[in-house]
């Protein structure tokens, strides 16, 4: 890995909502190097979507910003990738030719139709599904089907792969292999990814970085969690790994305690809100009285 070439600049993002405005992210800072594994995790509605989706330009924060290789994203590109969990293929068209749609939009112009038809059949090479690349969506299983989206935002060429909980729809069989197939992509092709997961094991597994969210609203960063485990890595030895367990270990600390100051929070919250009643309830006796 080289010099950082993606900053998520102190961005926040506010939405309007029936009560006013919603501080959904609040001063979310991180430098990340090129051909980085980076994975953010935290509870629901922490925010990891929304950050995404800012770096991949479907959203624009209220402050702040994102910067890529020295230049502010503003709108969505080639060069960020998105894999969301919904595998997004168009029903009525083959494997190859949803990769296909991809592969004309970004080189167009760039390629002669014989290397776009090396280009595609490559890239589905590369996910181990060149044998079933003229089957459509639905002749394939989902994991094929993951395979095929992954394949689709590869062949766009990214300096950046984002991924929104890619595996999270998988059995754990499938998911596995899809994981070992992510490491050896990224080893090869040496894309910097950012990958949203619930998964502590994956986190572990893949990240060479595992960002903690803190709970929302006005979500930011808890704590980052270097995962200095050499590479590559094989799940079954690192099942008895101290290392490994003690960095996955650190991850469910951090999602326990925030767990529980939420618990905490709400709990106190609700407290309150009763001796207020209650208060309010003994006014009106005695105005009664």
């Amino acid at each position: 890995m080289s010099a950082e070439h993606l900053i998520i600049d102190h961005i926040s993002i506010e939405f309007d909502s029936p009560k006013g405005k919603f501080k959904a992210l609040d001063n979310v800072n991180l430098k990340i190097r090129r051909g980085e594994f980076v994975s953010l995790i935290g509870h629901s509605g922490c925010g990891k979507s929304t950050v995404l989706n800012i770096v991949a330009g479907l959203l624009q924060s209220t402050e702040g910003g994102v910067v890529l290789e020295g230049k502010e994203v503003n709108e969505p590109g080639p060069e960020r990738a998105v894999v969301f969990q919904n595998h997004s293929l168009l029903p009525w068209l083959t494997a190859y030719e949803n990769v296909e749609l991809a592969v004309k939009q970004v080189f167009k112009g760039r390629k002669s139709r014989k290397e776009m038809r090396e280009w595609i059949e490559h890239n589905l090479r590369l996910v181990h599904m060149e044998h079933a690349m003229y089957k459509k969506p639905s002749e394939i299983s989902g994991g094929m089907k993951q395979r095929v989206g992954i394949a689709r935002a590869l062949a766009m060429e990214p300096t950046v792969l984002l991924m929104d909980e890619p595996f999270g729809a998988l059995d754990a069989l499938t998911r596995s292999h899809l994981q070992d197939s992510l490491m050896e992509i990224q080893r090869d092709l040496k894309n910097t990814v950012i990958m949203i997961t619930h998964d502590v094991d994956e986190a572990v597994l893949l990240s060479d970085r595992i960002v903690m969210m803190t709970n929302g609203p006005a979500a930011t960063i808890g704590e980052v969690l270097d995962v200095d485990l050499p590479r590559p890595r094989y799940r079954l030895e690192l099942a008895d790994d101290v290392h490994y367990n003690h960095l996955r270990a650190e991850v469910l600390r951090f999602l326990h305690e925030r767990h529980s100051k939420t618990d905490v929070q709400s709990n106190s919250e609700v407290k309150q809100a009763a001796k207020t009643e209650e208060k309010k309830g003994a006014g009106a006796d005695r105005k009664a009285a």
